[in-house]
């Protein structure tokens, strides 16, 4: 491999992914995403890039591990019980996989996030 090979995401012109999470999943808001999924592994075990999100909460439900860096905004993971996290610019953290609960932006938010699907 060289050098070539190295993917920046500062110049990357992957393509932007827009979508919302199933409605059944919207607690409130409207909160419309975008992903910019600057790399996928040749394994499709892992993928990496930036994602913003609007104003809103959802429920989400983690198969995967991801480790995320908040670049801008506010955001509030909560799990089942309730217990709540506040993520603001500069927070870097893991989610593991099976974590459930929601995702609540406050203000629109962006981060870059890190993905490792383990298989079975």
């Amino acid at each position: 491999m060289s050098i070539a090979t190295i993917v920046d995401f500062s110049t990357a012109k992957t393509q932007a992914d827009r979508f919302s999470p199933a409605p059944e999943k919207v607690l409130k808001g409207n909160p419309e995403q975008v992903i910019h999924n600057h790399y996928d592994s040749p394994c499709g075990q892992m993928s990496a890039g930036v994602w913003e999100g609007a104003v809103g909460q959802w429920t989400v439900n983690y198969t995967e591990h991801e480790y995320c860096e908040i670049l801008q905004g506010v955001s509030v993971l909560r799990d089942k019980e309730g217990n709540a996290k506040t993520l603001r610019a500069g927070d870097r953290f893991v989610i593991p996989a099976g974590f459930s609960g929601t995702w609540e932006v406050l203000e629109p938010c962006r981060k870059v996030y890190v993905v490792f699907e383990q298989k079975p």
